[in-house]
C-alpha cells in the first residue's frame, strides 16, 4: 500500500507531554512518546510479548513501560528490561515495531514504511512576513480525498458559504488554469467574488486564488484580495490542508494558516476558519459514496470541476487505494 510510505500528521506537538499518546493511521494503533533525550519516538501500539496497548503504559527513565508486565522499550524499539527476568539481556528479536517520526508545522508526521516521499511542502512555512498557527482537528466521517477534493472547489462557495465565501447571484466561475505535478497538481487563475473573504474584509471583493496539491492528503491555497477590501493593508494568506487518514471513510483534519496578521488574537484567527469548515463538514459526510471515485465516469464534471478531475486522475496515476473507490 503506497499510503503506508508517506508521511501522515497524526497529532499536534503540544498534545505529546510526558505520558505515551495514544493516534491513529491508517486503520493501525500507533503510540508516540519521548525518550530520555526529548525525542519523539513512534511505535506500533502493541507490545510484542502479549499485545497490550503501549499507550496504557508509562515512560520510566527515558524507556516506555508496558501496562502489562513492564517490559520496557528503548528509543530503538529494543526491550531492555524484563522485570521477571531482571538479571537476562533482551535478545535482539525483543523489539517493538518502530516507525518513522518528524516533526513539522506544528505537527508530528509518521511514516509506517520505508520510503522517499517527503514531507507535504507548505512554501508559507518559511515566510517570515506571514505569521502561522494550527486550526483543529476536526474528526470528519469523510475520506481524505473527498476532503481534499472539497478544498479544491470553488464552485460551493455561494450556497455552503453564502455569505462569506460566495453569494447566490454570483457563482459563475471563470475558466481557470490546471497542470498536473510531481506532488500532484497547481490551479491558478481562479477568482471568486467573495463578501466577506477573511476575518478582515470591509467589503466584498474579487478574490484570487491559486491551489496547489502537494501529497495526496495534502493542499495549499493562497489568496490575496482586491486592494481597499480589507482592514489590514497588503493582506495575503496562505492555508495548508493537512489530513491524517484514520480510516477509508474517516480523517483527521489541521489547517495551517500562514497570515499577514501578527496582531489579532489566536482564538480570533481560528475561529473564522473554523466557521468556514464547520460549514463544509455536515456536507462532506453527506456525501455518497464516501470514498472519492476515481473512475471519472461514475460522476458528473463540467469545467469548473478541473481541479477536482486532475486531482482524481493523479490519485490513480500514484496508485492510491486508501478512501477511493
Amino acid at each position: 500500500m503506497i499510503e503506508a510510505s508517506l508521511w501522515h500528521p497524526v497529532a499536534a506537538v503540544q498534545d505529546l507531554a510526558q505520558a505515551p499518546l495514544a493516534v491513529r493511521l491508517l486503520e493501525r494503533n500507533i503510540v508516540l512518546w519521548r525518550d530520555g533525550e526529548g525525542q519523539v519516538q513512534a511505535f506500533a501500539d502493541q507490545c510484542p510479548h502479549r499485545g497490550a496497548r503501549l499507550s496504557l503504559g508509562r515512560v520510566h527513565d527515558g524507556r516506555l513501560e508496558c501496562p502489562y508486565h513492564g517490559w520496557q522499550f528503548a528509543g530503538s524499539g529494543q526491550c531492555v528490561h524484563v522485570p521477571a527476568l531482571p538479571h537476562i539481556t533482551p535478545p535482539p528479536l525483543h523489539r517493538a515495531c518502530r516507525h518513522a517520526v518528524r516533526e513539522a508545522c506544528g505537527l508530528l508526521w509518521v511514516r509506517l514504511q520505508e520510503g522517499d516521499a517527503p514531507l507535504p511542502a507548505f512554501a508559507a512555512e518559511h515566510d517570515a512576513h506571514l505569521r502561522k498557527l494550527n486550526c483543529g482537528p476536526y474528526d470528519v466521517a469523510a475520506s481524505a480525498p473527498r476532503i481534499i477534493e472539497n478544498f479544491l472547489d470553488m464552485s460551493h462557495f455561494g450556497f455552503v458559504h453564502e455569505g462569506w465565501l460566495g453569494a447566490r447571484e454570483a457563482t459563475a466561475i471563470d475558466p481557470y488554469q490546471v497542470e498536473q505535478t510531481a506532488t500532484g497538481l497547481r490551479a491558478t487563475g481562479c477568482k471568486a467574488w467573495q463578501p466577506q473573504s477573511n476575518l478582515h474584509s470591509t467589503a466584498p471583493a474579487q478574490v484570487e486564488y491559486e491551489y496547489e496539491v502537494t501529497a495526496p492528503y495534502t493542499a495549499v491555497l493562497t489568496k490575496v484580495p482586491e486592494a481597499g477590501s480589507t482592514a489590514v493593508q497588503g493582506w495575503r494568506e496562505s492555508i495548508a490542508l493537512f489530513i491524517c487518514p484514520l480510516a477509508p471513510e474517516a480523517s483527521r483534519v489541521w489547517f495551517r494558516l500562514a497570515v499577514a496578521d501578527f496582531d489579532t488574537p489566536d482564538d480570533k484567527l481560528r475561529a473564522f476558519q473554523h466557521t468556514i469548515f464547520t460549514q463544509d463538514q455536515p456536507v462532506l459526510e453527506s456525501q455518497q459514496p464516501k470514498r472519492l471515485p476515481l473512475d471519472l465516469r461514475a460522476e458528473l464534471h463540467v469545467m469548473s470541476d478541473r481541479a477536482s478531475t486532475t486531482y482524481r486522475r493523479y490519485l490513480k496515476e500514484c496508485g492510491i487505494t486508501f478512501g477511493v473507490c
